[in-house]
């Protein structure tokens, strides 16, 4: 009986550690890039920042050999994202062989320092709106990005990139921060809209995505990629 006693003793003094264990786990396990990138921020439709950019420090080389397109990341201060998640998403997007690098068309190089082909900017909604007027554009109406095709700038919409849209839902927010990247970078490749023709499939990567899913009394699926089978 008195072993049974020191058996309990023992075993509560063992379990008296176990309650801190859980504080520190945590600390131990950060999200990994695929949790971040679904998960949305806090941003105002309607924020406008201060105009002002920072470019994201470093070169992320490019791993392709096909056509290199360098290109620099501001991001507009005082937005409160993470700029560096956001590099990283552009960089792996672009370099996707589903994207535009695909079958070694083109490759891209994030830089810091020197002259890029483009800059692609990470700008509030109201900054935003500025940049695309510069090039006629009104990005106003339905909140969204444009490229800026008389400046040097493609522009993401902060508010976009934060929140998603409706047409992806809140469950595919990683997806619909693809098709942001993929859809913008392709205008400054040259590329114009298209509508999805076919009932059902998935969409273009440079259909409208954001504003509908359904044109003509056509829908689509929504989609990131320029070659989604790869």
């Amino acid at each position: 009986v008195e072993r049974q006693g020191l058996g309990d003793e023992a075993s509560r003094s063992d379990a008296r550690p176990t309650p801190e264990q859980p504080a520190r786990k945590p600390e131990v396990k950060p999200l990994s890039y695929a949790a971040k990138m679904a998960q949305p921020y806090p941003l105002a439709a309607d924020l406008k920042a201060t105009g002002e950019f920072e470019a994201v420090p470093g070169l992320a080389k490019a791993p392709g050999k096909g056509q290199k397109h360098r290109y620099r990341i501001d991001v507009e201060k005082g937005l409160g994202l993470d700029a560096g998640l956001f590099a990283e998403a552009v960089q792996k997007t672009l370099n996707d062989d589903r994207s535009w690098a695909h079958n070694g068309a083109m490759t891209f190089e994030r830089i810091s320092s020197g002259q890029p082909d483009f800059v692609i900017t990470l700008a509030s909604p109201g900054t935003t709106g500025d940049w695309c007027a510069k090039s006629g554009l009104d990005t106003t109406v339905d909140n969204v990005s444009c490229d800026s095709a008389s400046t040097d700038r493609v522009m993401i919409n902060a508010y976009r990139w934060a929140q998603g849209a409706a047409t992806f839902g809140p469950d595919k927010l990683l997806p619909y921060r693809q098709m942001l990247i993929n859809h913008e970078v392709g205008h400054r490749l040259g590329y114009n809209h298209v509508s999805c023709r076919t009932p059902g499939a998935l969409a273009p990567v440079m259909q409208q995505q954001t504003k509908t899913l359904e044109l003509e009394g056509i829908k689509c699926k929504p989609n990131p990629w320029v070659h989604p089978k790869g």
